[in-house]
């Protein structure tokens, strides 16, 4: 849990919210950035590449980490092979469709748990030129054949809440007959609402009955993939998939560090990620996958303790009065940046970070040429040139 002295969000929440759904929860954290995070457009992952993310979610505290799609490329076999010898404490999870092939994959492999998958929305069926008796007889016949073979199963429902509810329900329920033990609720194209993500929660529990874990698999098309966790997790849901700063195909997956923060700051929740750690497991990600994230992004975006506004740096002194939380919970850095927005304070700050003295009355004349600059450039005037410029009042030392 999180130390609730470095949270500064008043009792607005307490007052407002029911937290008594997630109190005492501990809601398991289900890893796909190796494979659905993999599916970003333009990431390729090599085997090493995978084993050092795994090894950094394992460190973060993630339960499961799904390890690939080893049926679709032999990297992802070498991966596979990598993962599971290093002997993580984290579940090492596989991926297949409902087809003998890939089931018989993960056997090969040795792997002890997995995600069956299958399209169940008309859509989807049309698409793959499938229907709905097809379908059925595909889930049924992989999951026994995985059940059957000692592995762990989770169905997993592709397009789920595109889905017709009565033919949905048929196959969960056809899926725990023959052996699955977990069921995932799937919003593969991220178009449900938070309310609609927890009606769906509902009624795959009343289908299977309250002895079936149930997992949320979400998307971010709508912008409200943390907002569907949460209300997954609220409605019954036992394990939230998604990536490392959300990736994925399109808006990506659920982003596991905004729900895990969300939930235990907000919601009272748990997952047992360690929050100081986030930081560095984003930043290996992100190297690894050689993509650039948005600097705003909630969480581990590098912008979110980095102040330039002047009338915000006056206020540098007192985290509480300019941030929800404290940098410590996720291993982040402070600082003051300078540009067109700073003020007077901003100098006092950067002059002091530097170890620069300039006259209290030549401070103004430096705010003004780092305005000046700042403007000039539209962008953030460096450490250096800030030297140049306090060089340029003549009072540097």
């Amino acid at each position: 849990m999180i130390d609730r002295s470095l949270i500064w969000t008043s009792d607005i929440n307490e007052r407002t919210i029911d937290t008594s759904p997630f109190e005492g929860r501990r809601i398991g954290i289900y890893d796909t950035t190796l494979r659905d995070g993999e599916q970003t457009v333009g990431v390729v992952l090599s085997p090493d590449d995978k084993l050092a993310i795994a090894i950094a979610l394992d460190g973060l505290g993630v339960d499961r980490i799904e390890a690939g799609f080893p049926r679709v490329s032999d990297d992802d076999v070498k991966a596979f092979e990598l993962i599971m010898a290093a002997q993580l404490k984290a579940e090492i999870w596989g991926f297949s469709r409902a087809v003998p092939a890939d089931v018989e994959q993960l056997l090969e492999l040795g792997v002890t748990s997995a995600v069956i998958e299958a399209p169940l929305s008309d859509g989807k069926l049309a698409a793959y030129g499938m229907d709905r008796d097809t379908v059925m007889g595909r889930v049924v016949t992989a999951v026994e054949h995985a059940a059957a073979n000692d592995v762990t199963v989770c169905f997993f429902g592709v397009d789920g809440t595109r889905a017709d509810p009565l033919f949905l329900a048929d196959v969960y329920q056809a899926a725990v007959e023959a052996g699955a033990q977990e069921l995932a609720v799937v919003d593969t194209l991220g178009i449900a609402a938070p309310e609609a993500a927890a009606s769906m929660i509902e009624a795959v529990r009343e289908w299977v009955g309250p002895d079936i874990p149930l997992h949320w698999h979400g998307h971010n098309d709508f912008g409200l993939a943390t907002a569907c966790a949460i209300a997954a997790v609220r409605a019954g849901a036992d394990w939230i998939q998604g990536a490392i700063n959300g990736m994925g195909e399109r808006a990506g997956n659920a982003n596991l560090a905004e729900f895990a923060l969300a939930l235990d700051a907000l919601y009272h929740g748990s997952t047992g990620l360690r929050f100081e750690r986030i930081a560095e497991v984003s930043e290996l990600v992100r190297d690894r996958s050689g993509y650039v994230l948005e600097p705003y992004k909630p969480v581990t975006g590098e912008n979110l303790f980095v102040r330039e506004s002047g009338a915000v740096a006056a206020q540098f002194h007192d985290p509480s009065a300019i941030e929800p939380y404290s940098s410590e919970i996720t291993g982040a850095r402070r600082g003051i940046v300078l540009g067109k927005k700073s003020g007077i304070a901003s100098i006092e700050i950067k002059l002091s970070e530097l170890g620069i003295e300039v006259p209290e009355e030549r401070r103004a004349e430096l705010l003004a040429a780092v305005k000046v600059r700042g403007a000039t450039k539209r962008g953030i005037v460096t450490d250096d040139e800030f030297r140049q410029l306090v060089a340029g009042v003549g009072e540097g030392t």
